[in-house]
């Protein structure tokens, strides 16, 4: 066996017998790290961790990730997702799937703000599933809907997984929010389309048209949309007109969610203590694993196994797109055992030099891996917004795996999109550095 092969070898197995050990993912990291660093190079373990930790630990834009995670962690505990419910649902009876599309438009709308796929499938579902049961709609598609939509969390920006990703690949995260944005409303379109093909070939389990106002009564209905409108415009339209940095515009966005859980009567110092603590696990949580991540990477270029897979890829002859339906099913394995921060700290240091190999844009590849993380989220055994689901609904993981099965396949169809037409994610970050 060669040497490489048994520096694989040993890094996965003291990995996967440390996950398997129940041992947090971020200590796991620096295990592997140190063991990698201590039995296969000369280099000095100890000094090299110290130094790789303070490094990656003061990194300036680290500071949006938590003030991004309050913000979503505040709205989560406001009256967003009943405002947001009574202002959409007027405006889409007339569509097939009618309310249906409440949770497609209402999670777009809140990952918008929250930039967490769980908050996004909480927040959202708390609302509309008991409206939609109490109406008489499709409990499988009700759940689909919700399951899938609430990936968007982690799609349209301020996307956390973006943050995450930037940090540890070296790419702008102000890029990574814009070229978000088109993918976002495609898989926007992608979900809706769906739903509406479905309710057309299934209409006795779509019920009546309940909510038939005037324009007059549907406009003073919009007007609780206002103020989560003008926090999007705040947040994501300052980073798009260079008017402030992804860490100015988080603080902007924890302000603004401030007033609005104040303006709605739910800002209280229970609230208040409960959000920040929520946001204190999140952060020490994804920063440990950074952390971990950071001592890996270097570790791993000090082995020279990414420089050594990525030959042994180029010696494959695989196609950049041979290269991402490759990815693209290892992504999916991965998906069943680890949330998507560890998919992507783990594979980064040996997927991103093959990745440059091919000459793939890396802000590209950072959508690409937020689409295959989204898949993660509704796939089981550990897909999270399974678990949210069926903490709401109280069926079994199941049926909600199977209600979520066809909104997976519509993700991977979004792959496929991007991959054939990478435009969609390159065009407006393209006009962002021309303007």
């Amino acid at each position: 066996m060669s040497g490489e092969a048994i520096l694989a070898a040993s890094v996965l197995g003291t990995l996967f017998l440390l996950l398997a050990s129940g041992v947090w993912i971020g200590v796991a990291l620096l295990i592997v790290g140190f063991v990698a660093l201590f039995f296969f190079t000369p280099a000095p373990a100890g000094s090299l961790l110290a130094s790789t930790v303070w490094d990656s630990s003061w990194n300036w834009a680290l500071t949006a990730l938590p003030l991004f995670i309050w913000m979503g962690e505040i709205l989560f505990r406001s009256r967003l997702s009943e405002d947001m419910f009574k202002g959409l649902a007027p405006w889409l009876g007339w569509l097939p799937g009618r309310l249906l599309h409440v949770n497609i438009l209402g999670c777009g709308v809140m990952a918008a703000v929250s930039g967490s796929s769980s908050v996004t499938c909480a927040t959202i579902g708390r609302m509309s599933m008991p409206e939609l049961r109490r109406r008489g709609y499709h409990e499988g598609m009700a759940i689909g809907t919700l399951a899938g939509s609430g990936t968007l969390g982690l799609l349209i920006p301020p996307s956390i997984m973006m943050i995450v990703y930037g940090i540890t690949a070296q790419v702008s995260i102000g890029r990574l929010f814009i070229a978000g944005f088109l993918p976002g409303f495609m898989m926007i379109g992608l979900f809706m389309a769906y739903t509406a093909g479905w309710s057309l070939l299934n209409p006795t389990r779509v019920p009546a048209d309940d909510l038939r106002m005037g324009l007059a009564e549907k406009l003073w209905n919009a007007r609780r949309l206002i103020p989560v409108i003008l926090l999007i415009v705040a947040v994501l339209g300052s980073i798009y007109g260079g008017v402030a940095t992804p860490t100015e515009a988080a603080v902007m966005g924890v302000v603004g969610a401030l007033i609005l859980a104040a303006a709605t009567g739910t800002l209280s110092w229970e609230t208040f203590r409960e959000s920040l603590l929520g946001a204190v696990r999140t952060s020490c949580l994804i920063g440990l694993i950074l952390v971990g991540a950071a001592f890996v990477t270097m570790a791993m270029a000090f082995t020279g196994l990414p420089a050594t897979m990525a030959g042994w890829v180029n010696t494959l002859g695989l196609s950049p797109v041979g290269l991402i339906v490759l990815l693209t099913l290892l992504y999916i394995v991965l998906g069943c055992f680890l949330d998507g921060v560890s998919m992507i700290v783990l594979t980064a240091p040996v997927v991103l030099p093959m990745v440059a190999a091919q000459r793939i844009d890396p802000l590209w590849f950072g959508i690409y891996i937020v689409l295959v993380v989204e898949m993660a989220q509704i796939t089981p055994p550990v897909g999270f917004n399974l678990y949210v689901l069926q903490n709401l609904t109280g069926r079994d993981i199941w049926t909600v795996t199977k209600a979520s099965f066809p909104f997976f396949l519509l993700l991977c169809l979004g792959v496929a999109l991007i991959t054939i037409w990478p435009d969609i994610v390159m065009v407006l970050p393209r006009q962002m550095v021309n303007a």
